[in-house]
């Protein structure tokens, strides 16, 4: 298991960067991963993707489908893409502390 260190903080990610432990998840967490890929500052656009993600994994145990993101945040998917520009699956759910969703590459 590998660690990344952001402003001095350690976390332990697996080899893609995503958070080893979603439980210790916070969004100040998601303020430095954001940073760290280079999404940068996080708008209230992307919150609402970030926080959507994060509740439907919470109740499902999985990713929601990118259509599913866009019809809960009204954003078009080239809205999201340029939001997070690693793209939902490996930008936002990176954010939002989630384990790599199946199908990620």
């Amino acid at each position: 298991m590998a660690t990344m260190v952001i402003q001095g903080k350690e976390f332990e990610v697996d080899g893609d960067g995503f958070l080893q432990q979603p439980e210790i998840w916070s969004e100040d967490i998601a303020r430095l991963f954001a940073l760290e890929d280079g999404t940068g500052d996080l708008t209230e656009k992307h919150w609402s993707v970030i926080r959507f993600i994060r509740s439907y994994w919470e109740a499902n145990d999985m990713a929601p489908m990118v259509r599913k993101v866009c019809q809960e945040s009204g954003l078009k998917l080239r809205e999201i893409y340029e939001l997070f520009p690693l793209g939902p699956a490996k930008g936002a759910c990176k954010i939002a502390g989630l384990p790599k969703p199946d199908g990620c590459v």
